[in-house]
């Protein structure tokens, strides 16, 4: 190129103006790289010198970047979460697929790669979701609705993520924006979205009035202890359940391929109520699942059910095994044999106690309370309702600290300093209970128990 006052070079770098415009021209890794500066000569000179000190000590230069597939991008970010951060394979799964919905997009509109794609290409990804139809819980049976907002917000989200990991990887230009970020989601309302159904007291009661022997124990201990559906289903004795100190340990299994949705273990209290309707359920039985299938029995699992270190110890047997015939088993591998595992244990699958849950709320005509879930916000509320401490509500629900530490303000620094005693969590959660038409049904069952002998489920 002539040089003229609208080009100049600084070593192997190469600046020329086009337009109004300074571009800079250079080699790297064999690749002639010509990346846009701006309108001010002097910013693209010491752009050029920046690059042309990198270049000479084979450092990345400051404006280079990587375009790649976006097939390939999601391939590395879900290959970030599932090697580098450890993500749980339930959120890895999430993950993938809210990302899929934009594959199946760019089918119908090809983008070549990360740096073609802006922001209008995500505002007709919107479009694009708007207009699609899902079948609820993807189960195929079911009749195919549109997307509600929290879900449509939620895929946007994961894709903003997906396009903030291309940036830091520089597969997107340096002074290229996130597309997703541009659509200003936290702007987005949520307008069509699933209700969540609270009993009322007299429902509260009715619900549990009409479980039978086996459902009693388990919905009331749902109520009382505010515990997810995949926690009680993998809750063990004696490593979850302390009826002697009147505790429940949430606690992650790693061994057992199983943790916590958020990996927060927690203690909570049990209610006198409730220990007493453990005690009569478990009939002074000390190892194996804490809740059985309706079929099942102790004397019906097989042996290693009894203790969870023979769990372990047949798991790592079972995935020696399949290992020995296939190169690699990876975690989503592990975990189904694990769960093949605790089905074989005669634990409850999460699915069983939804429809129990919805053969119940069909019963007393509620057909459209249909998530065990709402138990849960339901004990929430009790808290809210006794008013219980936040940080003990938070500790007792087992949620995530908002906020971050360094933000120096709010709830997460508060429980930086602070340090809840057992017995002030243990007054404040049965204070809040006591009030709960549940503790009433539950002392009225135990007492009917206990004047009863014992029958089959």
């Amino acid at each position: 190129m002539r040089r003229t006052a609208e080009s100049f070079r600084i070593g192997k770098v190469q600046g020329y103006l086009r337009g109004s415009v300074w571009y800079l021209c250079y080699h790297e890794q064999g690749k002639r790289q010509r990346p846009r500066v701006g309108e001010d000569v002097t910013a693209a000179r010491q752009m050029a010198a920046q690059i042309n000190s990198q270049l000479e000590n084979n450092i990345p230069a400051a404006l280079s970047f990587q375009p790649i597939t976006i097939v390939e991008l999601r391939r590395r970010w879900l290959e970030h979460h599932e090697m580098i951060l450890r993500s749980s394979v339930q959120t890895v799964n999430r993950y993938r697929t809210a990302t899929e919905h934009l594959v199946r997009f760019l089918m119908q509109r090809p983008v070549r790669n990360t740096s073609l794609f802006h922001i209008s290409h995500a505002e007709e990804f919107v479009g694009y979701l708007r207009r699609l139809k899902v079948s609820p819980n993807g189960h195929s049976n079911t009749t195919p609705r549109p997307l509600m907002d929290k879900g449509l917000k939620y895929i946007l989200e994961c894709c903003r993520a997906l396009f903030t990991f291309a940036l830091k990887r520089r597969h997107l230009s340096p002074y290229a924006e996130n597309p997703f970020a541009e659509l200003e989601l936290n702007r987005i309302p949520i307008e069509v979205h699933r209700p969540i159904h609270l009993f009322t007291s007299e429902q509260e009661s009715n619900f549990l009035d009409g479980c039978d022997r086996w459902q009693f124990p388990i919905f009331l201990t749902l109520m009382l202890t505010g515990l997810r559906s995949g926690e009680l289903c993998h809750l063990l004795l004696p490593d979850n359940l302390d009826l002697e100190q009147g505790i429940l340990h949430v606690r992650n299994k790693p061994r057992l391929m199983w943790q916590v949705k958020t990996r927060n273990e927690r203690s909570i209290p049990l209610h006198p109520v409730l220990v007493d309707v453990l005690s009569l359920h478990l009939a002074g039985r000390k190892v194996g699942p804490v809740f059985t299938r309706r079929k099942y029995d102790l004397e019906r699992l097989p042996a290693f059910a009894q203790h969870q270190e023979l769990m372990e110890v047949e798991l790592e047997r079972s995935i020696k095994s399949r290992m020995a015939d296939q190169k690699e088993l990876g975690r989503l591998g592990k975990r189904q044999m694990a769960q093949s595992l605790w089905q074989s244990m005669g634990t409850i699958e999460e699915d069983v106690i939804r429809r129990q849950f919805m053969r119940r709320t069909t019963q007393m005509g509620l057909p459209s309370y249909s998530s065990p879930k709402m138990l849960r916000h339901l004990f929430a509320t009790a808290l809210q309702k006794g008013r219980v401490d936040p940080l003990i509500r938070n500790e007792l629900m087992g949620h995530v600290l908002s906020g971050s530490r360094s933000a120096g303000h709010g709830l997460a620094m508060t429980a930086v300093y602070t340090h809840t005693q057992p017995e002030t969590k243990r007054e404040q959660l049965f204070a809040a209970l006591d009030a709960c038409p549940a503790v009433a049904m539950g002392r009225q069952w135990a007492d009917g128990q206990k004047g009863e002998p014992k029958t089959g489920r």
